[in-house]
């Protein structure tokens, strides 16, 4: 099972101005990564499914993220150039990782899914897929990964 993964507001939230008591002030490289939760990445590795991030902090992701979240180095999604916007509010995002998913089932853990993309998703990918949108001034919660945990599950 894949499992895709966005970064901003979906592991570090928008919401509030503390940092997570793990790490200290915000640096001024990365001013909101002080609120990224290390317990994730166990969290994440835990649900056994093959993790890609799917960011525009494309490689950045490895070499900032990763190590603070105790995981390995990820697949990174790579995004089509495309001057044209996807029509009919469909993310940006919704048809490359549809490609990348070649037919497989995926998760896709993101704060910018619609609708649209649930219905574009439904209709041009044929195996299961859970597109679970991630509110971004929390970020990624128990209750969001006990949902993933059920649908993997089956239920």
């Amino acid at each position: 099972m894949l499992l895709f993964l966005d970064v901003d507001g979906t592991l570090i939230p928008f919401g509030g101005t503390a940092p997570h008591p793990e790490y200290g002030p915000p640096s001024p490289a990365h001013p909101l990564l002080s609120r990224l939760d290390p317990a994730l990445g166990p969290r994440l590795l835990a649900l056994g499914c093959e993790l890609t991030w799917a960011t525009t902090w494309l490689d950045d992701a490895n070499t900032v993220l990763a190590p603070r979240l105790g995981l390995p180095a990820l697949p990174v999604a790579a995004w089509p150039d495309e001057d044209e916007p996807p029509a009919g509010g469909v993310h940006w995002k919704t048809r490359p990782l549809v490609t990348l998913a070649a037919g497989r089932p995926f998760v896709w853990l993101d704060d910018e899914i619609t609708d649209a993309d649930r219905a574009w998703v439904a209709a041009h990918h044929p195996a299961p897929a859970l597109l679970h949108r991630v509110h971004p001034a929390h970020a990624l919660r128990a209750a969001d990964l006990a949902a993933v945990t059920e649908w993997i599950a089956g239920g």
